[in-house]
């Protein structure tokens, strides 16, 4: 009974950092959207703030691309997610996490590719499948993701690495750190 205390309290942690994310990121995405559909400043030309937004795409892009297979597909594949299995509780915290952390980078790097014109046509299929992402951080956290949820965040993940490539932004995945999950 005495481990139990300390798993409670690291389960209490990062549901309370899951809710800080979740509402820091409600907070950022307004003010993301807006301005990358602000006017430009007169000092600013165009091809520079293409180079801009596909360098924001390909950080953001890259960084959902990590935390969905470091956190995500590896622990599903490897069976972390089934009733039993040693530091199931835990995979399934940080599954939660990387599930709403992957939604908001893909949400702004579906924004950033709106800045240049090529990575916009390239993306703009994808969005319904990024939107469609939404609730599946809630459903892996609490262990009612199934395989079908961890293939619709692959099958997005893939399409936004194609459409990068495409449009002539390679995607290449980045780990976050766990830090960088919670908040």
């Amino acid at each position: 009974m005495p481990r139990s205390v300390p798993l409670r309290r690291l389960f209490v942690a990062l549901l309370l950092s899951c809710t800080v994310l979740v509402g820091a990121t409600g907070c950022g995405g307004g003010s993301s959207s807006s301005s990358s559909s602000s006017p430009t400043p007169s000092g600013t030309a165009s091809p520079e703030k293409q180079k801009l937004a596909k360098t924001r795409f390909v950080a953001n892009a890259g960084l959902a691309a990590g935390a969905t297979y470091q956190w995500i597909v590896k622990p599903y594949r490897a069976g972390k997610f089934k009733k039993g299995a040693d530091g199931r509780k835990t995979a399934l915290v940080k599954a939660g996490l990387a599930g709403v952390f992957a939604y908001n980078r893909l949400k702004a790097a579906a924004d950033n590719a709106k800045g240049d014109p090529l990575l916009s046509k390239a993306v703009a299929p994808l969005t319904a499948g990024i939107a469609s992402l939404k609730g599946l951080g809630a459903k892996l956290r609490t262990g009612e993701a199934g395989a079908g949820d961890v293939s619709a965040f692959e099958n997005v993940i893939n399409g936004i690495k194609d459409a990068g490539k495409s449009a002539g932004a390679e995607v290449k995945d980045k780990v976050p750190s766990t830090s960088q999950l919670g908040g």
